[in-house]
């Protein structure tokens, strides 16, 4: 069985242990790998994972194009194990024209974290981002719900989704970590059955009762949920035994472990 973890993070190299680190303190967590894209292939061998998607974040505008050149540079050289994301961040001049660059190099979609870029998600800043996007046959791939990285401030909170998804209604949306991560029971209320992906990051490791998920995913759409782990900061090993234990059937189990991933990423 293919294993597609749709949700993962790697640095380049000469900036991985200061990135990772400085990360780490700041969310005092405990990293699964060194950051590196070596330390990400190793960690998918020890875990059954035979590809991963790298979401790539620029924090700030200054930044993006060496985001993007590292996201080009990885497909090209980990095309057969790595499936790399670009990312815009919504003060750049001229986002239309680095999309547009990301797509005619063949990357599938674009990673926004708001925590990190400071406006909500429903901010008009984004919509020529999710314009484009939509445009370029690309998908937009959010953190939604909790960051430890900002505890003060939800930016992707349901309600905000809602918004961008009125807003930008031709994008294709993966709103990561069941939807909203730990504000599950909102994301049960207002999310699920919308026309969003979900992916299974981080919820195992933040508390999220086998019970829950498995009422989540009993209901939204079997189609749009992807196996995701947020590796560096969750061990993919063990997140596939969590999604593996649920009570739900072998055809869902294999739709969320890799044929929706297959199908998003035209594999």
């Amino acid at each position: 069985m293919s294993l597609i973890d749709f949700h993962t993070h790697a640095f380049p190299d000469k900036l991985a242990e200061r990135a990772l680190g400085t990360l780490a303190a700041k969310v005092r967590m405990t990293p699964e790998t060194d950051g590196s894209i070596a330390g990400l292939l190793a960690h998918m061998n020890n875990s059954g994972v035979t590809r991963s998607v790298v979401c790539n974040i620029a924090t700030n505008a200054r930044q993006m194009t060496k985001v993007n050149d590292f996201a080009i540079d990885t497909m090209h050289r980990y095309a057969d194990r790595l499936t790399p994301l670009g990312s815009i961040h919504p003060e750049a001049e001229n986002p239309s024209d680095e999309i547009e660059r990301l797509h005619n190099a063949g990357i599938p979609g674009l990673k926004l974290h708001p925590d990190y870029m400071g406006f909500r998600i429903d901010d008009c800043i984004y919509d020529e981002i999710f314009d484009t996007s939509a445009e370029m046959g690309m998908f937009i791939m959010i953190h939604a719900g909790f960051d430890v990285y900002s505890p003060g401030k939800v930016w992707a909170p349901p309600d905000a989704v809602l918004n961008r998804l009125a807003r930008s209604p031709k994008t294709t949306l993966i709103c990561a970590h069941y939807g909203g991560n730990m504000m599950w029971s909102e994301v049960e209320d207002k999310l699920l059955g919308k026309n969003i992906y979900i992916d299974t990051s981080m919820g195992s490791a933040e508390g999220l009762s086998r019970e829950q998920a498995v009422r989540m995913f009993g209901k939204h759409d079997s189609g749009r949920i992807l196996f995701g782990s947020d590796c560096p900061w969750a061990n993919q090993k063990a997140t596939f035994e969590y999604v593996d234990s649920l009570s739900i059937s072998a055809d869902q189990k294999d739709k969320i472990f890799f044929k929706n991933a297959e199908k998003l990423l035209s594999l």
